[in-house]
């Protein structure tokens, strides 16, 4: 026995996401294909040949390169994250108050001295 204040799905509810799943998978193949059917069909040793950012390929891809590419990387990822973290908090700042905002400034101020950290290692100097 149901309750009248349950809300029952039907197969019926689905089928607006059913629709809109057919129509993106039918543009997404479409749109391959057109490009396949209409793109130029020009093959030569220069355009199959590798390319890498504009410069042409001299040399073995195994050699050392310096660790502060990886650096910069991972720096990179780590304050793009609090991108993340910083979404959800913004959208419901009212709702979390004081302590709230208190708790972000906390955050704020551990990713501040992070990135002070940072500068006064010099990290991301090139030299």
């Amino acid at each position: 026995m149901y309750m009248e204040s349950e809300v029952l799905s039907t197969p019926a509810d689905y089928l607006p996401i059913l629709i809109q799943f057919g129509v993106a998978t039918l543009f997404s193949v479409g749109v391959i294909l057109l490009t396949h059917f209409i793109g130029p069909k020009v093959k030569t040793a220069t355009k199959l040949g590798s390319f890498e950012s504009g410069v042409e390929v001299v040399g073995n891809a195994r050699q050392p390169f310096s660790i502060k590419y990886f650096i910069v990387a991972i720096l990179f990822v780590i304050f793009d994250i609090e991108v993340i973290f910083m979404y959800p908090w913004a959208v419901n700042f009212r709702e979390f108050g004081l302590s709230g905002l208190i708790e972000m400034f906390v955050f704020m101020a551990l990713l501040l001295l992070g990135f002070i950290y940072v500068i006064k290692k010099r990290v991301l100097e090139w030299d």
